[in-house]
């Protein structure tokens, strides 16, 4: 559960990134605040922001409408927790975003947009050389190099995966495959049972990045 004095630090620092007319926090800033949603980076930087706005933002990123009813959430949960839960012994990493090293940002969006049912998350620069794109509770992170971080024939041989992402149960990573089998996605393997109990299969993405869908098998 997110600490309401970590996420106050967090609005503040949005705030002084506005001020000091740090560029990428402009396209977090139109991600998440509609009324910043056609406005170019300039304009958004430009533009009146002040601590309740990023208040706001912060809310909007885990899922509330404004910041009192992060602040109210975030209390009920805090009260519900401590009546069922100890302290945790240890930290807990809660999210992994995989980075991709493609050659054009912009066709690799349209690949994982169209082809594989992902949204952009976001992009930065013109033209872009990073992005982020998510599915469900998956971000992959796009960085646009100049040329392969391996050599592609040794990807291939070792089919060395970039990412590998999961389904809950036997009946979804089935329905993956059929999704992106019906939008014309090629596949380096297709859906298959493994010896240890899994279904899964890989994708190849325009840049030979292998990318893993895995499920059960039952």
């Amino acid at each position: 559960m997110p600490n309401l004095e970590n996420l106050k630090k967090q609005a503040k620092l949005i705030l002084r990134w506005h001020r000091e007319r740090h560029y990428p926090v402009a396209a977090q800033i139109r991600g998440l605040m509609p009324r910043f949603l056609n406005m170019p980076d300039s304009e958004i930087l430009a533009a009146s922001f002040k601590l309740s706005d990023a208040q706001e933002m912060v809310a909007r990123q885990h899922g509330f409408d404004s910041w009192q009813a992060l602040r109210t959430g975030l209390a009920d949960t805090s009260r519900k927790i401590k009546k069922v839960t100890a302290s945790p012994s240890k930290a807990t990493i809660v999210n992994a975003e995989p980075q991709l090293f493609v050659a054009d940002i912009k066709r690799s969006c349209e690949f994982f947009c169209k082809k594989l049912g992902f949204s952009l998350v976001f992009s930065y620069g013109d033209p872009p050389y990073y992005a982020q794109v998510g599915r469900d509770a998956a971000r992959l992170n796009l960085r646009c190099v100049e040329g392969l971080a391996l050599e592609q024939t040794v990807r291939d041989r070792e089919e060395l995966l970039s990412a590998s992402m999961t389904v809950a149960t036997a009946d979804e990573i089935k329905l993956f495959f059929l999704e992106f089998q019906s939008a014309g996605v090629t596949f380096h393997r297709t859906l298959k049972k493994q010896p240890w109990g899994a279904k899964n299969f890989v994708v190849k993405d325009p840049d030979g990045n292998f990318l893993l869908f895995a499920g059960p098998a039952n």
